[in-house]
């Protein structure tokens, strides 16, 4: 579900908003994993993702993104995105600390499993039986794209069974830094990089240091 949501909010908003706002993530991973874990969450914790968090509103309100300009519900789709990879990230956590005699990739063989049941299963109630039927031309891209997606899968599920959702949700969210230095790069024609788009990723960034960096242990 949270995979639909982003390729229609890419498609909407534009690559580099589209992912900023997704990284909204935190925010729903942090409040997922003190009610069903139990995890903690320090004071520079949610110092950090409040800081995070208004990156990201810079970003979402810089302008940038699809040239051709977009509307503020169309960021219901990367926010959907959101909530759905929040729970999907608790779930792995749970499923990673409940079974320890599961690798990792059988874990995420297991997840992508479930996604294509999943879109089976959408396409089948749509009544989509084209979705092989897009031009050949683009199976090189989407088949790249799937990739990295499963590269960034096993990373993941990797930082989720040494460490805490509250610490891997949100550095994980630091996409936007990438996806803009690679929009103004390579999507110069169809993406627009603005200053304030620089700004909110170096927001970002200082979030990601509060979340990540502990004050007592500099004292």
């Amino acid at each position: 579900l949270g995979r639909l949501a982003v390729f229609v909010g890419v498609d909407r908003v534009g690559a580099s908003v589209n992912s900023a706002v997704i990284s909204t993530r935190p925010l729903f991973a942090s409040l997922l994993a003190v009610l069903a874990l139990g995890e903690t969450v320090t004071l520079s914790t949610v110092a950090g993702i409040v800081v995070l968090v208004g990156g990201l509103a810079v970003l979402a309100l810089s302008r940038g993104g699809d040239v051709t300009g977009w509307q503020p519900r169309d960021l219901l789709f990367p926010l959907a995105a959101a909530a759905a990879f929040a729970v999907g990230n608790v779930a792995r956590k749970f499923g990673l600390g409940a079974f320890a005699d599961i690798t990792l990739l059988e874990a995420v063989a297991l997840n992508e499993f479930g996604a294509m049941v999943a879109l089976a299963a959408y396409a089948a109630v749509a009544g989509r039986g084209d979705v092989f039927d897009a031009p050949r031309r683009t199976y090189a891209y989407f088949a790249g794209s799937g990739t990295l997606t499963a590269g960034a899968l096993l990373s993941l599920f990797a930082a989720l069974q040494v460490g805490r959702v509250v610490v891997v949700d949100p550095l994980a969210a630091t996409a936007p830094l990438f996806t803009t230095v690679f929009a103004a790069v390579l999507l110069r024609d169809i993406e627009r990089v603005t200053p304030r788009l620089v700004a909110g990723a170096v927001l970002i960034v200082a979030g990601v240091v509060l979340v990540v960096v502990d004050p007592s242990s500099l004292l």
